[in-house]
């Protein structure tokens, strides 16, 4: 075998080797968006659309995953349960003749819940980011809790109602560590019909 041949073989496995690496690299970021995206749902392309880059996103994303992973999220004792749950319900009995203050009231107590659980409270942009990750359905209801509840100039009773019921979805998930998409659909749908018969009061 002449050294034209040896040199052609070599510079062919080079570059096989080269778009074979290309490939596993696209490949494994392709696997990574789809797992991100399956993982956060719309919180995917919310952060997207706030960083205005996907490779930005997609890292800010797994570096919540890894977060969250190195807490030591517990699970609430009953007699933790049963006195968050009564805070819950008198907030939401409160609710109908003082809105502001009850939204004010159940920001609190969720954050009273994290904080009980692991997680960290010191700061509203770590807890959302905490919570996208575990319970990336409710995050963006989170947010438009928080934010009413800080907010000083008067809001409508109907949005905060519609934050009062997010926000009791989120509580209950909380307490109970449900990811179920589909019972916190039905725990916001009992609620509506709760809140509009106190309001008939």
């Amino acid at each position: 075998m002449d050294t034209t041949t040896i040199t052609l073989i070599v510079v062919a496995v080079t570059i096989a080797l080269i778009v074979g690496g290309l490939f596993g690299v696209a490949l494994g970021r392709r696997q990574r968006t789809k797992r991100l995206q399956e993982k956060f749902g719309p919180e995917y392309e919310r952060t997207i659309n706030e960083l205005g880059n996907q490779r930005q996103a997609e890292h800010e994303l797994a570096a919540r995953l890894d977060h969250v992973k190195a807490l030591d999220i517990r699970p609430l004792s009953a007699e933790e349960i049963e006195r968050f749950t009564s805070e819950w319900q008198e907030t939401q009995a409160a609710f109908v003749d003082e809105p502001s203050v009850a939204i004010q009231v159940a920001d609190h107590l969720i954050s009273k819940v994290m904080q009980a659980k692991g997680y960290p409270v010191e700061d509203f942009e770590q807890q959302v980011a905490d919570i996208s990750v575990d319970y990336p359905d409710l995050v963006m209801d989170y947010r438009g809790l928080h934010l009413i509840a800080v907010k000083d100039e008067k809001v409508d009773t109907e949005e905060m109602r519609q934050a009062m019921l997010h926000g009791r979805a989120l509580f209950k998930n909380l307490v109970r560590h449900t990811e179920n998409v589909e019972e916190v659909e039905v725990v916001e749908a009992e609620e509506v019909e709760e809140i509009d018969e106190k309001d008939k009061m």
